[in-house]
This record gives C-alpha cells, sequence and structure tokens, in this order.
C-alpha cells in the first residue's frame, strides 16, 4: 500500500482565483503560506516561510471561491506533488502543488465569510443561516457549533489532534 497525503495549516497569500476547464469543471487556486520560527546554532531566530499552490475542484472550488480570502487561516488537507520550472530571471524553482480534497475554515474575515467552517470533495453548499461577519469561538475540541460544513451529509467531526 502506498499513500500521499498532506496536511497544511496557515494562510492564503493572495484572494482566490476561480475558473472553468474546457469541459466546465470549476477549479479554484490559491496559495498557503506556513512559517517556522526556530532558534539557529549561533543563537538567532530565524522564520521559514514554504509556500505551497493549491487546487480545488467542483463544488470544493466553488465554496473555496465564496468564503475565502487573502489572509484567512485554513487547514487543507490533499495530495502533494512537485514540479520544477523555469522562472523569469532564468533561476530553477521547485513548485509544491497541493490538489486539496477538503479545506476547514480556521477564522472567517471579511463580510463575505459567515464563520469558520469545513468543506470537502462532493458536498453541498452550506445555507445562509450564520450571516454573522464575526466568527464564533471554538470550543475546548475546536469545533464551532455553528459552524457550516460539508463533507457527504451531516456536520463533520474535528479530528485534528489539537
Amino acid at each position: 500500500m502506498t499513500m500521499n497525503k498532506i496536511l497544511i495549516i496557515g494562510n492564503l497569500g493572495s484572494d482566490p482565483e476561480m475558473r472553468y476547464t474546457p469541459n466546465g469543471n470549476p477549479v479554484t487556486s490559491f496559495t498557503v503560506a506556513t512559517n517556522r520560527r526556530y532558534k539557529a546554532s549561533d543563537g538567532e531566530n530565524r522564520e521559514e516561510t514554504e509556500w505551497f499552490r493549491i487546487s480545488a475542484w467542483n463544488r470544493l472550488a466553488e465554496t473555496c471561491n465564496q468564503y475565502l480570502q487573502r489572509g484567512s487561516k485554513v487547514y487543507v488537507e490533499g495530495r502533494l506533488s512537485s514540479r520544477t520550472y523555469v522562472g523569469n530571471d532564468g533561476e530553477t524553482r521547485v513548485s509544491l502543488d497541493v490538489n486539496a480534497s477538503e479545506v476547514r475554515f480556521i477564522d472567517s474575515r471579511g463580510a463575505n465569510a459567515s464563520s469558520s467552517g469545513g468543506f470537502s470533495e462532493g458536498g453541498s453548499i452550506p445555507d445562509s443561516t450564520g450571516s454573522s461577519s464575526t466568527s464564533p469561538s471554538p470550543d475546548s475540541t475546536g469545533s464551532s457549533s455553528t459552524s457550516p460544513s460539508i463533507e457527504g451529509e451531516g456536520e463533520i467531526e474535528d479530528d485534528l489532534p489539537w
């Protein structure tokens, strides 16, 4: 058995961009940045940022495009692939691409977002019953009682280990 699965928690670096394939399937692309802070052997505090290019498809694409914006904190689960390319400056670069199977909104920002929640491929768009622009505080399990969610049918249980 083999498995290719990645979990990312980070912030959107830009607003999502939705487009359609020639056969009409929606795809939304956005970037997510993760930060790592550490103390180097010379005692200096350092920070590294990794960027991931995320692609969400079909209903998940529509939901991400509707609710996410630059700066939003998200949990992304999906399949990782890497590719090399030559940038405009002639340098060879590596891109870390994730085909998202699940996106959870850790916080909400702006008037468009109603509350934190999670969405997966194959579900339906949440209703607009939680139209408040402020995000409810998560309880001790990390889940929010008013979060819209999509994953098959019914509410998603928060299965994050923290």
